[in-house]
C-alpha cells in the first residue's frame, strides 16, 4: 500500500512537469513563469520550498535533541521573510530580472560582479540541494531499510526530471500541490504523536527539563541563536530561492503579500515540527535524531495513512530541492555561461543550456549527498558559505551609489567572506564565524576604496570593473 501511494505521488509530479513543459515558450517562461504568479501560487510555492528537508527531517531532529529551542530554525526564517517583505521585496521585483546575480550587476555594474557572485551561489547551493536529497533518502529508507543510497538517487531523478521539463511553471504548480500535502501531513503527525505520547502533561514529564526552556536553553545559548539569525535567517532575507519567487510574482504588491502570509504560517509550523520531534523522543528513545519524524510516523500512524504522511514529507523535501536546483541552474546558465560567451545567446540555445545545467547540477548534488549523509550538517555548510560571502554585498548593494561601492569591492568581499566562512566551518571554528560579517563589510569598503584610489587609472576595456555613477 505504501509503495503504491509513493509511486502515485512520483508519477503525479512527473505528469505535472510534462504538462507544464507545454507552457515553456522561452527563457522568461522557464526562469520566472512569465512573471504571472498570483498571491496564492507564490505563497504556496514559498511555503513548500521552505518546509523542505531542513524543516521536517532536520527540525524534528532538533526537537528530538534540544527541545523547544529547535523551533528557531524556522522562526528565524519567518523573521527574515518579514524583513524581506517590508524592506526589499518591492525593490527586488522592480528590477524585472531573472536572478540575484543580475541584481548585483545592476547594483554595482560589471559582468565580473555577476559571474563571481554566481560561482559562490552555485557552490553553496549544491550543498543545500544535497541536504534535501539526503532527507528524501532517509524518508524512503524508513519504509524499506538498507537502501539509503538507492532511494537518494530515485528521489533526485524524479525532481530533476520534472524540473528539466517544466522549469518554473512546473515548480510553482508542484509546490502549490505539495504545500497542501505537507501541512496536512505535519498536523496529522503532530496530533497522533502527541496522543501516543500521552498528551502535553505526559510529554513534558518524560523529556529532560531543559527541553521546555525557551528562547534559549542549556543546549542552545544566545550565541547559537545569533548564529541561526545571521547564517540561516539572513539566507531568507538574501536568498536566491526567495528572490526567484519574488521575481515570478505578477506585481510587487503580490510579492509582499505572499511573503507576509508565508512568514505567518511558518510560526505554528515551527512549533508543530519541534513538538513532533519531542514526542518521538518519548516514544522512540535512542534512534538517530534525523530519523525522528519518519520513525514516529511508522510507529503511531495506521498502515496506509503512514504512506500518505511519508509522501507529505517527501513532498516537503522535493519542493525545496526543485526550487534550489532550478535557481542554481538558471544562475549557472544566465549569469556564468552567457556572460562568458561574450555575446547574447539565442533564446533556444539559452533554454537548452538551462536544461543541461539543471541535469548536471542534479548529478553533482547527488554525489555530494552520497558523501555527506547528514541533513543539518550539509545545509549549514551551504548556508555558511553563502551568508559569509553574499549577505553584506547584496544588502549594501541597494545603497551602492550613496556608499561609493564598486565591483572590485564586491569581488573582494565575496572571496574573502565566503572563503573565510568555509575555512572556519571545515576547521570546526564555528565560534569565530560571526567575524565573517564584519570581515565581509570591511573587504567590501576597503576593496572599493582601493580600486578608486589605485586601480581605476589603469582600467582598460578588458576589465568589467566600472564604478556606478550617481
Amino acid at each position: 500500500m505504501n509503495g503504491t501511494i509513493l509511486a502515485v505521488f512520483f508519477v503525479a509530479m512527473l505528469a505535472i512537469g510534462g504538462y507544464s513543459a507545454m507552457k515553456i515558450k522561452g527563457p522568461a517562461s522557464y526562469f520566472v513563469a512569465d512573471r504571472s504568479g498570483g498571491s496564492l501560487l507564490i505563497s504556496g510555492s514559498l511555503l513548500a520550498t521552505i518546509l523542505g528537508g531542513s524543516s521536517t527531517i532536520g527540525l524534528a531532529g532538533l526537537g528530538y535533541q534540544k527541545g523547544l529551542v529547535g523551533a528557531w530554525w524556522l522562526l528565524v526564517g519567518s523573521a527574515g521573510l518579514l524583513l524581506l517583505a517590508f524592506w526589499l521585496a518591492r525593490k527586488i521585483r522592480e528590477y524585472a530580472v531573472y536572478t540575484l546575480p543580475e541584481i548585483l550587476e545592476k547594483q554595482y555594474g560589471g559582468k565580473t560582479t555577476r559571474v563571481s557572485a554566481s560561482v559562490v551561489i552555485a557552490a553553496a547551493w549544491l550543498g543545500i540541494i544535497a541536504g534535501q536529497i539526503i532527507a528524501a533518502g532517509k524518508i524512503l529508507s524508513t519504509l524499506w531499510p538498507g537502501h539509503l543510497e538507492g532511494f537518494m538517487a530515485l528521489a533526485a531523478a524524479v525532481f530533476v526530471v520534472y524540473t528539466i521539463l517544466g522549469g518554473q511553471y512546473s515548480i510553482l504548480r508542484t509546490d502549490s500541490v505539495q504545500s497542501v500535502i505537507i501541512f496536512s501531513g505535519i498536523l496529522l503527525a503532530l496530533f497522533l504523536g502527541m496522543s501516543a505520547a500521552g498528551g502535553w502533561e505526559s510529554l513534558t514529564s518524560n523529556v529532560p527539563a531543559t527541553f521546555l526552556d525557551f528562547p534559549t536553553s542549556q543546549a542552545f545559548g544566545a550565541q547559537d541563536l545569533l548564529m541561526f539569525l545571521l547564517f540561516v535567517g539572513a539566507a531568507y532575507l538574501v536568498g536566491p530561492d526567495m528572490y526567484s519567487r519574488i521575481l515570478c510574482a505578477r506585481t510587487p504588491a503580490v510579492a509582499r503579500r505572499s511573503l507576509i502570509a508565508t512568514a505567518a504560517v511558518l510560526i505554528p509550523a515551527a512549533f508543530a515540527l519541534t513538538l513532533t520531534g519531542m514526542a518521538a523522543r518519548v516514544l522512540l528513545p535512542g534512534i538517530p535524531p534525523e530519523s525522528a519524524f519518519p520513525a514516529l510516523v511508522m510507529k503511531v500512524v495506521p498502515a496506509g495513512l503512514n504512506g500518505l504522511i511519508l509522501a507529505a514529507l517527501l513532498a516537503a523535501v522535493m519542493s525545496s530541492a526543485d526550487t534550489c536546483l532550478l535557481t542554481t541552474g538558471t544562475i549557472v546558465t544566465a549569469d556564468i555561461l552567457q556572460p562568458l560567451c561574450g555575446k547574447r545567446l539565442e533564446e533556444r540555445t539559452l533554454l537548452r543550456l538551462s536544461r543541461i545545467s539543471v541535469a548536471v547540477l542534479g548529478v553533482l548534488s547527488l554525489l555530494l549527498a552520497l558523501k555527506m549523509k547528514g541533513v543539518i550538517t550539509t545545509l549549514l555548510l551551504g548556508y555558511t558559505v553563502y551568508s559569509g560571502g553574499l549577505i553584506v554585498p547584496v544588502i549594501l548593494g541597494f545603497y551602492s551609489r550613496r556608499l561609493k561601492l564598486n565591483p572590485f569591492g564586491v569581488m573582494t568581499a565575496l572571496i574573502g567572506g565566503g572563503g573565510a566562512s568555509l575555512f572556519l566551518k571545515l576547521g570546526n571554528h564555528s565560534d569565530l564565524l560571526l567575524l565573517t560579517f564584519p570581515l565581509s563589510a570591511f573587504l567590501l569598503f576597503a576593496g572599493s576604496l582601493g580600486y578608486r584610489l589605485f586601480v581605476s587609472r589603469f582600467e582598460g576595456d578588458r576589465w568589467s570593473f566600472r564604478e556606478v555613477e550617481d
